[in-house]
Parts: C-alpha cells; structure tokens; sequence
C-alpha cells in the first residue's frame, strides 16, 4: 500500500496498528528493545506518535479516527522502522527503565539491563541501604543505572562514569530531566582511570561484552547501536577483566560489585575459577550478572 493510499484508506488507530504489525511481519523485524512481537512494537509505536500514555486502555482508543497530520507521523515512523531497521527506542527517544522513564538516541545503547530490578530492591539482601553513600555506575551510557540508583538510595551520592563523551551527553538531559545534578555526577574516564582512588559502597557496570562471534551474526536492529558500548574483544570480556582488576582498591569494606556479562558467563568463570562469583536470578527475566563483595576479593 502506497503512503498517499493508505493515509486515505486507513482512518483509526485500529487500522493503523493493524498495518504496522502486517509491515513489520513482512519485512521479519528482530525485536529486543523493549517489546518481543510485531504487535507491542507496532502498539507503542503509535502511542507514542499520538503522544498518547504507555499506560492507555487500548478499547478506548482504538477506534479513535487520526487526523491527516496524525496519520503521516504514524506513517513515517513505520517506515523508518522498516527501512532503516531501527530500533523502536531510537524512533520514540524514550525508553522505561526500574520505572522511570529515559530519553535515549543512538549515542548510546538502548537500556534493557536485568540490574533494574536489583536496583528496585536495593540490592538486597546484598547491603544495608543505609549504609549506602557512595555509588559507581561504570560503563554509564544513558545514565539509567545512575539515576535509578539515586532515586532508591535518596541519600547516597552517585558518580556516572562513560568513556564516551556523546553518551555523557545523552546522559546529561537525563539527569538534568530528574534533576539530579547534586547527587549524580558525570565523568568521562576509560572505567577507573580518572577516578583517583575514590572508594565506594557500591560499584554496579553493565559495560561492553558482547564476543567476536556474537557481534557478527548480530541483527541489523543491533548494528544501529555505539559499538564501543556491544564490543569487548574475542571473549567479549575485556572490559570485565579490566573491572575484576581494579575493583577492590575501589570498594569500601562491605562494598559490593555487580557486573552485567550476559553471554559471556561462561567464558569468566573459566577464566576466573578462583572467584567465588554469585550468580544473580531475576523474577523478570535476565541472565550473565555476577556480585563479588570486597572482602570476596581480599580472600584470593
């Protein structure tokens, strides 16, 4: 269907989500940025065009009749979708992360990190909340890991470290979008290296690890993201050897580490039998999240 005819043949928002999903079906779209079928993809897509509510009951929307400005902004965003094989997050500049909500671009990776759900429960029953004053959020990107953990832990400082200085960017709208700018603090810094021997109470990353192998057979959705932020050399681990290196001199007693490796678990632990790492479970879903406290290190 022709962009003029379909603006002319499709009039609600049920005809409009029900072309998007027959488009992206037909053009075999990877989903793995917030949504895993055709139908939430197409759902939110349109949502956010109509700048109508993520949370907006769909029968009372769905035979709401677009204006003609309505249904080219609709029309051109499934395009996009479609040709350029972006992903969604990069379309709409937001994304929902531990329940608020991120501007994101392609500066940075799209967030989608299990660690939210850790940061809900305050990482229990790993640390005493008030214990917390010092935070770490290494490998920073957007800013939600640091964000996130400055909203649950109201008096804790948190430092947001990125090598990149366009991520630190994109991480800057966020903070300042929640008005963090006391208690969130942006560094650029090849992960420790301009920290100064700072020590903190927690240290969280979910930094580059994606291995040589898995960066090849990647969707195009995936290609569209900074690969400084996927790539961590042949086991995907170079990043994380670097971590596990500096860490401890950085963790304060009953410091906690906690680093995302997704698919490279395996190659760390074979790499790294002497560490007793806790491999960390998630009612939502999620896998390769490693904590080691400080005195865990000391002992080896």
């Amino acid at each position: 269907m022709e962009k003029n005819t379909a603006i002319q043949d499709l009039t609600t928002l049920r005809d409009y989500w029900r072309y998007a999903v027959s488009r992206f079906e037909k053009a075999e779209l990877f989903y793995g940025h917030g949504t895993d079928n055709a139908w939430d993809e197409a759902w939110f897509l349109i949502l956010h065009c109509l700048n109508l509510p993520v949370d907006t009951q769909m029968n009372a929307v769905l035979d709401a009749k677009l204006t003609i400005n309505e249904r080219k902004r609709v029309l051109n965003k499934i395009r996009r979708r479609v040709k350029e094989r972006l992903p969604l997050p990069y379309l709409t500049h937001e994304i929902w992360f531990s329940g608020l909500k991120m501007y994101v671009d392609e500066r940075v990776l799209v967030p989608r990190s299990p660690v939210a759900e850790l940061i809900q429960q305050q990482f229990a029953p790993w640390i005493e909340p008030e214990n917390v004053s010092n935070i770490l959020d290494l490998c920073t990107g957007s800013g939600c890991i640091a964000i996130a953990c400055a909203m649950a832990f109201l008096e804790a400082k948190v430092d947001a470290v990125d090598i990149s200085k366009e991520a630190l960017e994109v991480a800057k709208i966020n903070v300042e979008q929640y008005e963090l700018q006391d208690r969130v603090n942006l560094i650029q810094s090849d992960l420790f290296k301009n920290l100064n021997g700072k020590k903190y109470d927690i240290i969280v990353s979910n930094p580059p690890y994606v291995d040589e192998s898995e960066i090849k057979a990647m969707p195009d959705e995936f290609k569209s993201e900074p690969m400084l932020g996927l790539a961590s050399g042949k086991d995907g681990l170079d990043a994380t050897k670097e971590i596990l290196k500096q860490a401890a001199k950085h963790l304060n007693p009953n410091g906690i580490l906690i680093v995302e490796v997704g698919a490279s678990q395996q190659a760390l632990i074979d790499q790294f039998p002497e560490l007793p790492f806790t491999w960390l479970d998630f009612e939502k879903g999620g896998e390769g999240v490693f904590l080691l406290t400080r005195e865990q290190f000391s002992h080896n």
